[in-house]
């Protein structure tokens, strides 16, 4: 309708990230798991009568090693408050759900590398010593809540203008610590742009390289330790922002970070392990939804 003129945010960004990738011949349509309309049983976790799409990517987390879900990533919403652009918590419900729902899920850690503070999924979990916070953000912008820092297990706060190498010794650090004090059946990555130099609202100085290389120290983290991985896109404020995602999404897949045969917990279990052999031809290396 234009409104996308008068506002920072780029509506458009989630599928240009997904054609990039087409160009690429990485995904195609039969590639892409579609998301479904939750149904208000599975909605009533957290929201009432609202649509999400983060449900199926997290159970396929679990089921498959990992997921990326190109849109999503609302970390300013709580389950009663919205925040900034996020009328929906949905890293809270996707949490919930897979504690209520999906058997062997107990513990999770969030990894919220967003230049901004994740005040919303962390009033969520605030007394939940289930799910293990590291929030690494510029702490001179929105929002400053300083009652949900108190969820934070490992706070980063970053100054204005960090750059790569500041930024990508301290990521590397604080999640290997991280995932060292606590060991989650799955991480929720909230891989935010709005790190990128020129943002106009996160204020740091992070190269498209730099955030090509820190989706790989988040992964390979994972990857390391067996640990199912969902990541989210977060905030990015620059037409930009979507061929970066892609690129980082090609290098992960470039790694191996990213396919069909990636170890996880999960695959342990037999009835996982014969899904991944039949849907193996049909996922083709990837499973985005």
């Amino acid at each position: 309708m234009g409104l996308e003129k008068l506002h920072p945010f780029d509506a458009g960004k989630w599928g240009k990230v997904i054609n990039f990738l087409k160009e690429e011949k990485l995904v195609a349509d039969d590639l892409i798991v579609q998301a479904r309309e939750a149904t208000d049983e599975d909605l009533l976790v957290v929201h009432t009568r609202r649509y999400l799409n983060k449900l199926k990517a997290g159970k396929l987390a679990v089921d498959r090693g990992w997921a990326i879900n190109v849109g999503g990533g609302f970390h300013h919403c709580s389950s009663d408050k919205g925040g900034g652009f996020c009328a929906y918590a949905d890293i809270t419900l996707a949490i919930k759900f897979l504690f209520e729902r999906v058997q062997g899920v107990s513990k999770a850690t969030i990894i919220d590398l967003d230049a901004h503070q994740g005040n919303g999924h962390e009033r969520d979990f605030m007394d939940d010593h289930r799910v293990y916070i590291m929030d690494a953000y510029n702490r001179y912008i929105y929002p400053g809540d300083g009652f949900a820092k108190r969820a934070i297990k490992r706070k980063v706060e970053l100054e204005w203008g960090t750059e790569d190498t500041e930024y990508l010794q301290k990521v590397h650090t604080h999640v290997e610590g991280a995932l060292n004090e606590l060991k989650p059946d799955i991480i929720v990555y909230n891989a935010g742009t709005d790190i990128l130099d020129g943002d106009p609202l996160g204020g740091l100085a992070i190269s498209p390289q730099g955030i090509v290389k820190r989706d790989e120290v988040v992964f390979k983290a994972a990857r390391r330790r067996r640990i199912p991985i969902l990541m989210v896109t977060s905030g990015g404020y620059q037409k930009r922002t979507a061929r970066i995602i892609a690129d980082s999404i090609l290098n992960l897949h470039n790694l191996g970070l990213i396919d069909k045969e990636l170890a996880t917990s999960g695959a342990e279990d037999p009835k996982v392990e014969q899904m991944i052999r039949d849907s193996a031809k049909d996922l083709a290396n990837l499973s985005l939804q």
